[in-house]
């Protein structure tokens, strides 16, 4: 049985995305090496998935690692991969225990083999979870993924299972990583930084987009909150006149 808000709580919205950004610059602050940000950076991850299922959201996705890092020096990305392994191999029981679903979407072909078998695991593990879903973009591109929908399309109208007069939005949605998880209503980016950087494009057509200037090892429940605040004040037209 659903239980009732209070009045003064507000409905939280069902799919948050957030590009975690300034692990940098929050290093660069202190006089310590990135890879401090960056692990810093993953206590905020911590911390941002208990807060988004204590706040009632659904679907979590966070800008983990994009297509463009790896151009990033070599020495940056083996300790993000670190990372990465630590996390999938330390919280995936804990996530486990608390009916989290972990999903990842991107490309996994440039990814180890070893990561590739953990992510695996882990979402075979918690795929019957029915409470938050943690949806991590790894090797990730909005352009490449939207390409790869258009390829996979093609190929389906060439082996003459589909029609070119049959596709649509719906066709082109299901083709891409994210099919089955809704939109996007609100992304947050961290670090005062104010684009996408090619981030669910497809996705984020009527996405309400909030900028905040905390950098994200200092992301904190509270700032969960006042984006879920300043998102109830947005007025969400999808094109149409306000009444």
């Amino acid at each position: 049985m659903d239980v009732a808000r209070p009045a003064h709580v507000l409905v939280p919205p069902t799919h948050v995305a957030i590009i975690m950004d300034g692990n940098g610059r929050w290093a660069r602050a202190r006089g310590l090496p990135r890879t401090a940000g960056h692990r810093r950076g993953a206590d905020a991850v911590r911390r941002t998935v208990r807060a988004a299922g204590e706040l009632g959201i659904g679907y979590l996705t966070l800008y983990g690692f994009s297509s463009e890092n790896w151009k990033r020096p070599a020495d940056e990305v083996d300790d993000l991969m670190k990372l990465l392994r630590i996390y999938l191999r330390g919280e995936i029981a804990d996530l486990h225990r608390n009916n989290v679903r972990l999903r990842v979407i991107g490309n996994r072909q440039r990814l180890a083999p070893d990561i590739i078998s953990l992510i695996d695991h882990a979402e075979q593990q918690t795929a019957a979870n029915s409470g938050l879903t943690l949806v991590i973009a790894l090797n990730y591109g909005g352009r490449d993924e939207i390409t790869e929908a258009v390829r996979a399309l093609v190929e389906r109208v060439v082996a003459g299972r589909l029609s070119c007069a049959a596709i649509g939005e719906g066709e082109i949605a299901a083709s891409l990583t994210t099919a089955g998880i809704p939109d996007p209503d609100l992304i947050i980016r961290t670090s005062g930084e104010k684009r996408l950087s090619n981030f669910l494009l497809w996705q984020s057509a009527y996405s309400e987009l909030l900028f905040l200037d905390v950098l994200w090892p200092d992301f904190a429940k509270a700032d969960l909150e006042h984006a879920i605040t300043e998102f109830h004040r947005r007025d969400r037209r999808y094109g149409a006149v306000a009444g």
